[in-house]
């Protein structure tokens, strides 16, 4: 006699996996890259702490207040957890340095750590299950956008705020230890919080930057209603109406987001990047530092009379359009999806760095006459935008060409930051050697840990500018 159970839906089937997940069905590369992205995030938001760029965010946290449940990152204090995770995923998110998923162009720390944090420190988690909650999230954020690879950006929607909502009910619910049902009604209620406009590309504004914050708040409440009593769709990604239907005009199915659950691990899949700006323009850096590098010692900046760059055309969009904006950025959160003008600032100063996107440099007329020089041209390469390659021409003032190109972004499991990368990048955003350090100590311990104190005792030890 057949089985005619219905086959479970996507939240159905990610809650079964989630919640039954132990440490020995992880392989130990899993670990390694959870934790090192883990690393990488606690590092931007540091930064993005000391040199306070997301004091609204922190300062409504503070101003939430609530239990004393959470810490906020670079702050004495606690709040409320859903307060916290507000604070911590804009200040993750705020550089835009923190990492990202091809395949699901999402932040994928951005959209786990606040919720793991403020979560996990409220509910007095062991380090092993916070590691575990980890896992969880970051396969949930990047299966979910990835199974409908840049359909919400193609409708105007940020996918780390849309898929990060889904993450950080999960890792609520893990954390919190919910049941089954509960869980899934957990994710069906996040559902309907999926949001995050694209529509600051039009302005240069930087709500960007408080998206995976809400989405980490909304996660929580989401969980925390589920736990109440109140239901959610098990449908909710792929019904008829819901989440991709209603937001990516797609119908994924499913298997999707499900297919080799504890067997495909997303979570080795995420770039590190190297430059606080818009992934979908690294490919595009890389190939201009490539030619760079291989032009003669006697050749300076001002010998360079125009750069031309490939770029694939769903970045087209993002960081090369409207070329005016792009050329002469408004703001700074402008010039970071500004192709033009950040291949401006790589070609004259060297490097394109968290010194690179500051107010005083935007009116920098060097920078804006070379911007004016940069030519793109629009290339279908081969897979995705985020993980595209990459070519550049610099034609010389005396009309010599030299050109040079990267198979993938650096950062990416292609082309990863080796170790002496990947720990420079860590000191130079947590602000302080001897900090780093400890916080690589703390993670190391994670899985042995009896809590997240270690961690939070030195997130509170921020240093400032």
């Amino acid at each position: 006699m057949s089985d005619s159970s219905p086959a479970p839906t996507a939240t159905q089937a990610l809650a079964d996996w989630a919640l039954g997940l132990s440490l020995d069905d992880v392989p130990i590369p899993v670990i390694e890259a959870v934790s090192r992205h883990l690393l990488d995030g606690l590092g931007t938001a540091l930064a993005a702490a000391r040199l306070e760029a997301a004091v609204p965010a922190v300062t409504v946290a503070a101003g939430l207040g609530g239990p004393a449940e959470a810490t906020v990152i670079g702050q004495a204090g606690k709040v409320g957890a859903p307060a916290a995770a507000l604070a911590n995923g804009t200040l993750v998110h705020a550089l835009d340095f923190d990492d990202t998923h091809a395949g699901g162009l999402v932040h994928a720390t951005s959209a786990v750590l606040p919720t793991l944090l403020a979560v996990g420190e409220e509910v007095g988690a062991s380090g092993e299950e916070c590691l575990l909650a980890a896992v969880a999230g970051y396969e949930a954020v990047c299966r979910i956008a990835g199974a409908a690879p840049h359909a919400f950006h193609a409708r105007g929607l940020h996918a780390t705020s849309v898929a990060g909502v889904f993450a950080s009910a999960l890792v609520a619910a893990r954390l919190m230890g919910l049941d089954h049902k509960t869980t899934v009604d957990a994710l069906g209620i996040a559902g309907s919080q999926a949001a995050g406009l694209l529509e600051f590309l039009a302005t240069g504004s930087s709500t960007k930057q408080l998206h995976p914050g809400l989405a980490g708040q909304s996660g929580i409440i989401a969980a925390r209603l589920a736990e109440a009593g109140a239901d959610g769709p098990a449908s909710v990604l792929e019904g008829e109406r819901g989440l991709y239907a209603a937001l990516a005009d797609a119908r994924p199915g499913a298997a999707a987001v499900t297919q080799g659950l504890g067997e495909r691990w997303e979570s080795t899949q995420i770039t590190i990047k190297p430059y606080p700006s818009c992934q979908l323009m690294h490919a595009a850096l890389d190939a201009v530092r490539a030619v760079l590098a291989d032009l003669p010692g006697s050749v300076g900046p001002t010998d360079i009379a125009s750069v031309a760059v490939d770029i694939h055309p769903d970045s087209a969009d993002i960081v090369c359009l409207p070329r005016r904006d792009k050329i002469a950025p408004r703001t700074v959160y402008d010039a970071k999806f500004s192709l033009p003008w950040s291949v401006a600032a790589l070609v004259i100063d060297g490097a394109v760095d968290l010194n690179t996107y500051v107010e005083d440099d935007l009116g920098r007329q060097d920078l804006l006459d070379l911007a004016q020089r940069v030519e793109v041209r629009v290339v279908h390469f081969p897979g995705v935008a985020a993980d595209a390659a990459g070519r550049a021409e610099i034609t010389l003032a005396d009309g010599r060409v030299l050109g040079g190109g990267v198979p993938r972004s650096a950062g990416g499991p292609n082309r990863p930051l080796d170790d002496q990368a990947f720990r420079a990048k860590l000191v130079g955003t947590v602000g302080d050697a001897e900090l780093a350090a400890s916080l690589v100590a703390a993670i190391e311990e994670l899985p042995k840990a009896a809590d997240l104190t270690a961690v939070t005792a030195l997130l509170r030890k921020a240093p400032h500018e």
